[in-house]
């Protein structure tokens, strides 16, 4: 079949790369005019997603990438004391295989394992999808595909365009990442100060030229902004963080500067239908449980190989689309589920939760690895969801030619 992949960050590169090794062929279109180097967060990938990026061949590279952050250090508002906390033990209790990589690394590590054997189509959006497969775009000329699946994010064009306004659920918190000078962060450890509502910290990266502040903050309603207002999003983050600590005001000042910026709510997205006729969503553009809470990444590389391998895996694309809803419906739930609960836990509303949640943290990563671990894996659907993703093999199973 001739698909039409929209987005090329994370979800799609994978996406097209299962297609391609199960006969398909594949255009990815992406709005950018190059591959996206947004100057994201960093992000964790759990066993399953390290699992299917083995079976890509791409899990040494990632490995070689990872940020290797391996502790925290967190200074509560209006006290001097650091608190510090292992951070490589809290990983190691949630999954047992694990590896935090920055954003556009990972994306880029896709991105190149699909050529030369996907077409990319930079710089362009698709503006119409027709029930019969006909597809408009704002510069290129119209094309006709069997399926089309909107892989691109919280803000998917595709859903848009074919399911329009979804449902959502705003968590009551807010995330931006700002691109500061190297020296500001020290690899391996990642710094901040924090207090009700709010934290603020700033990491770096051996292979990194830069290094990352990320700030996380609550507010009771939905702020007022466009996604693509800019200049409201950093005066917003200005508001939210005046006054935390002199540190914080020295990373803000760079908002001033040209450096890479992102700003936006931690929302969920509630549909649980993800197809349409011709039209399926995959990654974030289909079951985002929230932005740097519920494991979205690993969701998405699980979700984009399901889809690949239903659709290889016989029948028509409708019953394939059913099938891949069906198995990864309990898990999208779960993930919504936790990081609704994460999202209070890492941002406390008051100066008791604060002193719990770093304290607790200290507690917590002081144990030693032998008691830590087995007490999470008391608990499959809160620590260790993650790790509790199922990877079927496709390729055994019949689904045309699998990977090397």
């Amino acid at each position: 079949m001739r698909i039409l992949v929209s987005g090329a960050s994370i979800a799609g590169p994978v996406l097209a790369y299962w297609l391609t090794r199960y006969g398909h062929e594949v255009t990815v279109v992406e709005r950018s005019p190059v591959l996206r180097k947004t100057g994201g967060h960093a992000v964790d990938l759990f066993k399953p997603a390290m699992d299917i990026s083995e079976r890509m061949g791409v899990l040494p590279r990632i490995e070689s990438l990872a940020t290797g952050t391996e502790r925290i250090t967190f200074v509560r508002e209006g006290t001097r004391k650091p608190i510090h906390a292992d951070v490589t033990k809290l990983f190691a209790a949630a999954s047992d295989r694990h590896v935090e990589v920055m954003r556009d690394d990972l994306s880029e590590i896709y991105y190149e394992a699909t050529l030369p054997d996907v077409a990319y189509l930079f710089g362009d959006s698709i503006t119409s999808i027709g029930d019969d497969g006909a597809v408009t775009f704002d510069n290129a000329a119209p094309q006709r595909f069997d399926l089309v699946i909107g892989a691109d994010g919280l803000h998917s064009n595709v859903r848009r365009l074919v399911f329009g306004e979804a449902e959502k659920t705003f968590t009551g918190a807010y995330l931006a990442v700002l691109s500061v000078p190297r020296e500001l962060g020290v690899p391996g450890e990642m710094t901040g100060h924090i207090g009700p509502g709010r934290s603020a910290a700033v990491y770096g990266a051996r292979h990194v030229d830069d290094a990352r502040a990320v700030f996380l903050f609550r507010s009771a309603e939905e702020l007022d902004y466009h996604y693509r207002d800019v200049a409201r999003q950093k005066r917003l983050l200005r508001e939210a963080f005046a006054g935390l600590s002199p540190e914080v005001d020295e990373w803000l000042e760079f908002l001033d500067s040209d450096r890479v910026f992102y700003f936006d709510s931690i929302t969920q997205l509630q549909e649980d239908t993800w197809s349409r006729g011709r039209v399926a969503l995959v990654g974030d553009a289909a079951y985002c449980p929230g932005p740097a809470i519920g494991g979205s990444t690993s969701l998405a590389v699980l979700g984009a190989y399901v889809l690949a391998g239903e659709l290889a895996g016989g029948g028509d694309h409708e019953a394939a689309f059913a099938r891949y809803e069906c198995e990864m419906r309990d898990l999208v739930h779960a993930s919504r589920k936790l990081a609704l609960g994460v999202a209070k836990t890492l941002i406390p509303t008051t100066a008791a939760g604060v002193w719990a949640l770093t304290r607790g943290a200290q507690l917590l990563t002081s144990l030693p690895s032998w008691v830590l671990r087995p007490l999470a894996k008391l608990n499959s659907q809160s620590v260790r969801l993650h790790d509790s993703m199922v990877v079927k093999d496709y390729g055994r199973q019949g689904a045309g030619v699998p990977a090397p």
